[in-house]
């Protein structure tokens, strides 16, 4: 059954799955989807188009589904989706996409987002991430699986950052930061691959020391980056773990952290 605080406002046409439990104060919207086992706490607003999945914990004091925070946005029904089994922390605010892009903001499954977390118009999270406390993600960026970003770093729009890479406290990252690297700094500066992370998700000695060659030859080298793409995706026939890289640093944006 339910558990909805009497407190609480739920729209009518909200739909609640039946084991959904919702805090004192809480406001859910009418176009709001909550999955089975979901703990929505106290003084949490969810609206807009929002889908929430299932056995997810948000606490207090959220904001979630949102109007985008773009002067360009007209009232158009553009979407939030967050996954299953989710931890979202206090006073997190996740906005809603815009038509100037896919038109939906989506956070996948098992991350953990720490208190103060923004995450902007059409932000696309992967899975497995972890954001420490007061993240800000600006709008159209795009987040890999298993990536950690440190307290208090910011992400500039249309970043891109990739893969079980991890960014320590207070970095700002106005560049793209490729696969498996670590980086730190405003602005960021890269300090070699995120080897111990990848030894506890089961990351091959070979397959790391790999990463670790790929590392050298894009950043330590002199090779244009280019050049290093091509150094690198040679090796990728015996090493496929090198793919990911190779496919990231192929795509031209506002280029890499180098």
């Amino acid at each position: 059954m339910t558990r909805i605080h009497p407190t609480a406002i739920v729209d009518p046409k909200a739909k609640i799955a039946d084991d959904v439990e919702i805090g004192a104060y809480s406001l859910i919207g009418p176009n709001v989807e909550i999955g089975s086992g979901t703990v929505i706490g106290p003084h949490v607003v969810v609206d807009g188009h929002t889908r929430i999945g299932v056995q997810n914990r948000i606490f207090q004091f959220c904001s979630i589904g949102a109007e985008p925070q773009d002067k360009k946005y007209a009232g158009e029904p553009t979407r939030l989706e967050i996954g299953d089994r989710n931890t979202i922390r206090e006073s997190c605010t996740f906005n809603l996409g815009t038509v100037q892009d896919a038109g939906v903001t989506r956070v996948g499954n098992d991350n953990w987002i720490m208190a103060y977390v923004h995450v902007a118009h059409d932000c696309q999270v992967g899975n497995n991430v972890i954001f420490a406390n007061s993240v800000q993600l600006a709008g159209h960026v795009h987040v890999g699986d298993f990536v950690i970003l440190g307290g208090l770093s910011g992400v500039h729009q249309f970043v891109r950052i990739g893969a079980h890479s991890m960014a320590g406290m207070t970095t700002s990252l106005s560049q793209d930061l490729p696969p498996y690297v670590m980086a730190s700094g405003n602005p960021a500066t890269t300090h070699g691959i995120n080897s111990e992370g990848l030894k506890r998700r089961g990351f091959s000695p070979e397959a790391i020391a790999a990463l670790r060659r790929a590392y050298k030859t894009l950043y330590k080298s002199g090779l244009r980056l280019e050049e290093a793409r091509q150094a690198i995706a040679e090796e990728q026939g015996t090493h496929p773990e090198l793919q990911p890289l190779v496919d990231f640093i192929s795509v031209t944006g506002r280029g890499i952290v180098r």
